[in-house]
């Protein structure tokens, strides 16, 4: 049953028109007409909406495009992907916004229509943010801001005995070591966000295999120092295949400290995902991969209690739960 559109300010001035490449996404005509909001509410109803309205004089200028969302009311540390659906007779130039405190990558979909990945940080309380610029070729625009619930993780606690060297307060000498793996590891995201989309909608797990780690849960190693779990432990054995999960470019190669071996992948458009705690690297830096490309073997090396793969994923600088990541990659 469709549910009733949610409403989003909006910044309006003049006329919105222009021709994407690949195809004509329209111009806002803003004289309203009986079935205009009819065309532009004819959306999947698993999906939430929100519309820009505004006014001009005595009339009612009819929203240039509709913000929807899935899924519908997401958990704390998930991939949400917005969609901005031109209405009739709208033309869009560029689309650009923000939304949990990221940075949006907008890319053409069927119909005209555009999208975006939008994280959930693992601490939202209530609800996300999303904010989007609509502009046309003259620099006219409008704004699209919207709400998103956000439903509470289901997240768990989880003492850990380790070596003493490591569930103690580093050195001196490690915590500087672990500063440089956390720069690399910010540069890979980075780049990430200045590079083009190269991740596609055929993305497969790292390994099929049961969860052993959730994302998410508290950590706490030796009674001293407590974490939070922002990746995914996967069951292995030393030796077990590890492939990429969708298509994009390795961006790290490196040994870290508490991670291992690792590898990182680059998928364009402010996603990354890493690899961690692994017995053998199998690609190198600049290698092309794609979903189900071998990258490496599952191992024990870093912070660990024994073999396994943590997969990691996150969009800009925020971690996400990497199960989130085939559903919204995959149009689910």
């Amino acid at each position: 049953m469709m549910e009733t559109p949610r409403r989003a300010r909006c910044v309006s001035r003049p006329r919105l028109g222009v021709v994407l490449a690949g195809g004509v996404i329209a111009v806002a005509g803003f004289v309203p007409t009986p079935g205009a909001s009819r065309a532009t509410n004819n959306l999947d109803p698993a999906d939430r909406t929100a519309s820009a309205t505004g006014s001009r004089a005595s009339d009612t200028i009819p929203a240039p495009a509709q913000l929807t969302w899935r899924p519908e009311q997401p958990t704390q540390g998930t991939l949400v992907v917005v969609r901005i659906t031109p209405a009739p007779g709208t033309v869009l130039n560029t689309v650009s916004g923000r939304g949990g405190g990221e940075d949006l990558h907008f890319y053409a979909v069927d119909g005209g229509a555009m999208e975006s990945l939008v994280p959930v940080p693992v601490d939202a309380s209530g609800s996300v943010q999303v904010a989007v610029t609509l502009q046309d070729a003259s620099g006219s625009s409008r704004a699209l801001e919207a709400s998103i619930p956000v439903d509470p993780g289901s997240f768990h606690h989880e003492k850990l005995e380790v070596a003493p060297e490591l569930g103690s307060p580093l050195s001196k000498a490690n915590a500087a070591r672990l500063a440089r793996d956390q720069a690399k590891a910010r540069e890979v995201s980075r780049e990430a966000e200045q590079s083009s989309r190269l991740w596609t909608h055929r993305v497969v797990l790292p390994r099929k295999s049961r969860v052993t780690g959730g994302f998410g849960d508290g950590r706490i190693f030796n009674g001293q120092v407590s974490s939070r779990h922002l990746g995914l432990d996967l069951n292995g054995a030393v030796g077990d295949t590890v492939v990429a999960t969708t298509r994009g470019v390795v961006a790290l190669v490196d040994r870290f400290l508490l991670a291992g071996n690792i590898v990182y992948v680059s998928h364009g458009a402010g996603l990354v995902s890493g690899y961690f705690h692994l017995s053998k690297q199998l690609v190198a830096v600049g290698d092309t991969v794609e979903a189900g490309t071998p990258i490496g073997l599952v191992g024990a090396t870093g912070r660990v209690t024994g073999p396994h793969l943590h997969w990691v994923v996150r969009y800009g600088t925020t971690s996400v739960n990497p199960e989130s990541l085939i559903p919204a990659l995959a149009g689910r």
